[in-house]
C-alpha cells in the first residue's frame, strides 16, 4: 500500500487564514469527486472558517477525561476505519490529551499517512523545533507545542499562507481572529507590528529554503551545471593560513550587502597528502565562519583551483572570494601561486573577488620550516653533532691522504652534507654545507691555509659546490618530510581500514568499535554520548569502554562532535591535531555503525509488527468458520416450519455454544496477542513447579484431560517462567494433541531435563497435519502454518515472552511432537535452596 501524501499550510501567526485555506482545498478536492473528510478542524468561533466547512463530512471527535475535565480530540481510529482518500487535520503541532493513542497530533498524521490516507494540515512557524528559541527571543513567549522540522520537510507540499502585519492587525480589530475581550491584549503583546514582521520573515525564509532544496534536486536530476542565480551564494576559498580571519570577515560583509544571501567557506585538502593546513587553524576558521552565520566545508582534490570551482558550481554559487598577497609575475612563477589566475580564467559565469590584506602583503614570501624541521629534537641534535664531528674528521683524513684532487674532495664533503641532512634535517645540513665550503677553501684551494682563492676556476667550483650542497640539503629535507607525511597517512589509513574491516566482519557492535578506538589512541576510556532530542543539557551514554568513561563532553580530554547531538569523548590524554583528525574519522565510523544498528532495530521491529499483523489476520480468519457454525445453528433454531425434537434442539444449542466458546477463545487469543506485541502483557518470571502446572492444565481440560498419559521424572527441576502464561500454553498444546490423537492412542506428556534446560514434550500419534508442520530448519520456534493453527502461533509467542522456545518435530511412527523448552531454575525443586541462598 502506497504511503499517503502530506500537504501543509504554513503561517507566520494565528489568524492568517491557514484553516480556511485547508478547508478550501478540501472543498476543491471534494468538487472533483475525491472522498474528503474532516478529521479535526478548529474554527475558533470564526464564521468564515465554519462556513467553509459546510458540506464536508466530519468524523465525530473522541471525548477524553483528564483531571476531572472533559476534552475532545481527533478520533484517529474512527478516521482509519472510515479510510477516506483525504483527511483534513488542523493544527499539526498540537499536543494530545493524555490517554490518546499518540502524544502528538503529527504522530496521528503519520499513522494516517502510513495507512495510505492523504492529509492536509496547518502549522504556525513558531512551532518548528529549530526556530523555537528564535521565536521566544522575538515574542517573549515560550512555545511548548513543537514539531520536528523533518516531519514538515517530508511533506510533498508546503504552502505559505501569507498576510502583511497591517492586514492581520486589521483582521484582529474587526474581531475575525480573537474574541473582543482578547483583542487589546493581543495587539499590544504578541501581535505587535515588529513581532509579526519578524515572524513573517522567518516563515518566508524557511519556505524559501524548502524551495531551494527542491531546485537543487531538480538541477541534480537534470544534470544542470550552470549556476541559476536564484539567490546570492558567496564561496570564500581558504588556504588554512593564520591571517585569513580578515578575509572571512570581509566575505561576510560582501554577503551582507545582499539580503538573503548565503556564505560558504571551503578549504581544499590536497589529495596527495604532501601538504596540508594546520588542523587547529582550520578548526578556528570553522568556528569563526559558523559564528558569523556561514557554513564551513572541506573537500579533497589534487588541483586546488579545479576543486574550488567544482564546489562552487555544485552549490549553485554566484560569487567566489579569494585572498592573496600582492605579488608580481616573477614571484608568482617562482612561488607557484597559480590558484588565483586559474580560478579567474576558468570561472565562467561566476564573479571572482580578489581581496588582499595588509598582513598578507607583508608576510614572508616563503615560510621557513620550524627549527627542528619536523624531525624532532633528538634527530636535530644528532645531525648537528654528526656535522660537528664528521666535517673535522673528514678534513683531517683528506689532509693526511692528499692526491685526491679538489673535485674528489668536494664530492666527499657533499656526501657528508647529505648524511647530515638525512640525520638532522635542513638546518644542520645548511650549516654543514657552509662549513664544508669554508674548510675546503681553507685547506684544499690554493693558496692553502687561507680563505683567499688564487684561481677564478677554483672560485667557481667552490661556489657551485656550496649551491649544490644547499639544494641537495633542501631536497633531502623535503623528501624526508614527505616520507613522514606519507607514513603518517599510511598509519591513519590503516587505522580507519582496520576499523571499517572490523565492522564489515561483524565486529562492528558499538562496544567493540569503541574498544578498538581506545586501543588505537592509547586512551583510558571512550564514550559515545548523545544529547536529548529536545536540545537540552542532559547527555546519555549510548556505549562506552574502559575505566571510568566520561559521561559529558566537558569530562573528556579529547572529544569530537559528529553531529549537533552526538559526541565521541575520550579520557586519558589530549590528542594533537593529526590524531584528532583520525579521531574524527573514527567517530564518523562509530556514528555510521550506530545508525546501522538503529536501522536494523527498526527493521526488526517492523518485521515483528508485520508478523504480529499476520497472526492477528490468521486469528480473524479463524473467527469466520466458528461464527458461521453458530449462525447456522441459530437459524435452524429459529425455523418454526420444521419441528425439532428436544434432542435435536439440544444438539443445535450445544453446537452453537461450542462455536461461541471457540470464538470467545480466539478473541481472547487475539487480545493477548495484541497486548503481547504492544508490551502491555505483564510477565512475572519466577521458579514454577511443572507438577502444579500439569495438574491445573488437566483440571482445565475437563474429562478429556484424563486421556493424557503423563510421564514426569521425580527429579525434574522447576523452570523459570510465568506460571499463568505457562499453564495457558500447556492447556492449548494438550487440547490440540487430544484433538489429533485417535482412539486407543492417547497423547503423551513428558519432561526431559539436560544441561540447565527442561523440555516439556507433548507427543501425539495422529495423522500428518497440514496446518502444523515442522519448518525446513527443524527445531526453529514458530514453525506453524495455516489459519487453523493461529492459537498455536500464539502459544509460540507466549513461550518466547516467558523466556522459552516452542518447536514442532515429527513423531517417530507418525504424528507430531510439540517441544516447549524452558530454562531450569538454579535451585532445582521448589523449596530447595542452593548453597548461596538462591531459591
Amino acid at each position: 500500500m502506497a504511503r499517503g501524501r502530506l500537504r501543509v499550510y504554513l503561517g507566520a501567526a494565528p489568524g492568517v487564514g491557514k484553516s480556511y485555506a485547508m478547508l478550501a482545498e478540501g472543498q476543491r478536492r471534494r468538487s472533483r469527486g475525491t472522498d474528503v473528510v474532516i478529521g479535526l478542524v478548529e474554527t475558533h468561533g470564526r464564521r468564515l472558517t465554519a462556513d467553509m466547512a459546510e458540506g464536508l463530512e466530519l468524523v465525530p471527535r473522541r471525548t477524553l477525561v483528564h483531571r476531572d475535565r472533559s476534552f475532545t480530540e481527533m478520533d484517529l481510529d474512527a478516521v482509519l476505519a472510515r479510510r477516506p482518500q483525504v483527511a483534513l487535520v488542523d493544527e499539526l503541532a498540537h499536543t494530545n490529551i493524555p490517554g490518546s493513542r499518540n502524544d502528538k497530533r503529527w504522530q496521528d498524521v503519520e499513522d494516517l499517512l502510513d495507512a495510505g490516507v492523504d492529509v492536509v494540515s496547518t502549522l504556525n512557524i513558531q512551532h518548528l523545533d529549530s526556530l523555537n528559541d528564535v521565536v521566544q527571543q522575538i515574542t517573549g513567549v515560550k512555545q511548548y507545542e513543537r514539531i520536528p522540522d523533518e516531519v514538515v520537510r517530508r511533506a510533498e507540499q508546503v504552502e505559505l499562507v501569507d498576510m502583511t502585519p497591517e492586514a492581520l492587525r486589521r483582521r484582529m480589530v474587526h474581531g475575525n481572529v480573537y474574541p473582543a475581550d482578547r483583542i487589546d491584549v493581543a495587539l499590544t503583546h504578541y501581535f505587535r507590528p515588529g513581532n509579526l514582521t519578524a515572524l513573517r520573515e522567518l516563515a518566508l525564509l524557511w519556505v524559501a529554503d524548502q524551495v531551494e532544496e527542491g531546485l537543487q534536486r531538480y538541477r541534480t536530476e537534470q544534470g544542470i551545471a550552470t549556476p541559476w542565480e536564484t539567490k546570492e551564494r558567496i564561496v570564500v576559498a581558504l588556504a588554512g593560513e593564520r591571517h585569513e580571519e580578515a578575509l572571512i570577515r570581509r566575505a561576510v560583509r560582501i554577503a551582507g550587502r545582499s539580503p538573503g544571501s548565503e556564505l560558504l567557506a571551503v578549504h581544499v585538502a590536497r589529495s596527495d597528502g604532501l601538504t596540508g593546513a594546520d588542523a587547529a587553524v582550520l578548526a578556528g576558521q570553522r568556528a569563526l565562519v559558523e559564528s558569523l552565520g556561514g557554513s564551513f566545508h572541506q573537500v579533497v582534490g589534487a588541483d586546488v583551483a579545479a576543486a574550488v570551482l567544482q564546489f562552487a558550481r555544485a552549490e549553485n554559487a554566484t560569487q567566489i572570494v579569494l585572498g592573496g598577497a600582492r605579488r608580481g609575475r616573477l614571484a608568482g612563477l617562482v612561488l607557484g601561486d597559480q590558484v588565483v589566475p586559474r580560478v579567474t580564467r576558468l570561472a565562467g559565469h561566476l564573479d571572482v573577488h580578489l581581496l588582499t590584506d595588509e598582513r598578507m602583503a607583508h608576510r614572508a614570501a616563503v615560510a621557513l620550516p620550524p627549527l627542528t624541521g619536523g624531525v624532532g629534537r633528538v634527530r636535530f641534535w644528532s645531525g648537528a653533532a654528526a656535522g660537528a664531528l664528521l666535517l673535522p674528521g673528514l678534513t683531517l683524513l683528506l689532509t693526511a691522504v692528499r692526491g685526491i684532487g679538489l673535485a674528489g674532495e668536494l664530492l666527499l664533503y657533499l656526501l657528508a652534507v647529505v648524511g647530515v641532512a638525512l640525520i638532522g634535517g635542513l638546518y644542520p645540513a645548511l650549516v654543514a654545507a657552509v662549513g664544508a665550503g669554508v674548510l675546503a677553501d681553507y685547506y684544499f684551494v690554493p693558496p692553502a691555509h687561507s680563505l683567499t682563492i688564487g684561481q677564478p676556476g677554483d672560485a667557481v667550483v667552490l661556489v657551485v659546490f656550496v649551491v649544490v650542497a644547499l639544494l641537495v640539503s633542501g631536497a633531502v629535507e623535503r623528501a624526508a618530510r614527505r616520507a613522514r607525511i606519507a607514513a603518517r597517512s599510511a598509519v591513519e589509513a590503516a587505522t580507519l581500514s582496520d576499523l571499517a574491516t572490523g565492522a564489515l566482519r561483524g565486529q562492528g557492535d558499538l562496544p567493540a568499535l569503541l574498544e578498538r578506538v581506545r586501543e588505537t589512541f592509547g586512551l583510558a576510556a571512550v564514550s559515545l554520548l548523545e544529547r536529548d532530542s529536545m536540545g537540552g543539557r542532559r547527555w546519555y551514554t549510548i556505549a562506552s569502554t574502559g575505566d571510568t568513561p566520561p559521561e559529558r563532553p566537558e569530562q573528556a580530554d579529547a572529544d569530537v562532535w559528529v553531529t549537533d547531538a552526538l559526541v565521541l569523548a575520550g579520557r586519558g590524554r589530549p590528542l594533537d591535531a593529526g590524531n584528532r583528525r583520525v579521531f574524527l574519522a573514527c567517530a564518523a565510523q562509530v556514528a555510521a555503525s550506530l545508525e546501522n544498528d538503529r536501522h536494523r532495530q527498526q527493521a526488526a521491529e517492523a518485521g515483528e509488527r508485520l508478523a504480529a499483523d499476520r497472526r492477528r489476520a490468521g486469528l480473524l480468519q479463524d473467527l469466520e468458520p466458528e461464527l458461521a457454525v453458530a449462525r447456522r445453528a441459530l437459524e435452524q433454531l429459529r425455523e418454526r416450519e420444521a419441528p425439532r425434537t428436544d434432542s435435536e434442539r439440544a444438539a443445535l444449542c450445544d453446537g452453537a455454544a461450542g462455536a461461541v466458546e471457540r470464538v470467545s477463545g480466539l478473541a481472547r487469543a487475539l487480545l493477548d496477542l495484541s497486548r503481547l506485541h504492544a508490551g502491555a502483557l505483564e510477565v512475572f518470571l519466577r521458579p514454577v513447579d511443572i507438577d502444579e502446572v500439569l495438574a491445573v492444565a488437566l483440571d482445565a481440560l475437563g474429562p478429556g484431560g484424563h486421556d493424557l498419559t503423563v510421564r514426569l521424572p521425580d527429579d525434574v527441576p522447576d523452570v523459570i517462567a510465568d506460571a499463568a502464561l505457562l499453564t495457558r500454553v500447556v492447556i492449548n498444546l494438550a487440547a490440540h494433541a487430544l484433538r489429533r490423537s485417535p482412539d486407543g492412542a492417547p497423547p503423551l506428556v513428558e519432561a526431559v531435563w539436560s544441561e540447565g534446560q527442561v523440555d516439556i514434550r507433548l507427543v501425539d500419534h495422529g495423522p500428518p497435519a497440514p496446518d502444523v508442520a515442522a519448518p525446513a530448519g527443524r527445531g526453529e520456534p514458530n514453525g506453524v502454518h495455516g489459519s487453523t493453527s493461529a492459537v498455536l502461533r500464539l502459544c509460540a509467542d507466549l513461550a518466547q515472552a516467558i523466556g522459552g522456545t516452542l518447536r514442532w518435530e515429527e513423531t517417530a511412527g507418525g504424528g507430531l511432537t510439540s517441544v516447549l523448552s524452558l530454562p531450569a531454575a538454579a535451585g532445582g525443586r521448589s523449596g530447595e535452596v542452593t548453597p548461596d541462598g538462591r531459591v
